[in-house]
């Protein structure tokens, strides 16, 4: 499930580890500077070797229109 490894990758890249990831939970709630966002979307395509460019990022609002994203690419 995509959703899984994300959250993987938020607890692996961001060093979170609140339990409580939701489809709704945003960057913000993670204490996710635009640095951080920056290197979780890089290790995002790395994961999925895909390209995930600005205009994707700019709609990422919650984990949730990120897993959408990544979804659609895959």
């Amino acid at each position: 499930m995509v959703f899984d490894k994300i959250k993987k990758i938020i607890k692996d890249e961001l060093g979170f580890e609140n339990a409580v990831l939701t489809l709704d939970s945003t960057l913000e709630d993670i204490g996710a500077d635009s640095l951080d966002a920056v290197e979780l979307i890089m290790a995002i395509e790395e994961e999925y070797n895909i390209e995930i460019t600005e205009a994707d990022a700019t709609k990422f609002t919650t984990l949730g229109s990120i897993v959408t994203c990544v979804e659609t690419k895959i």
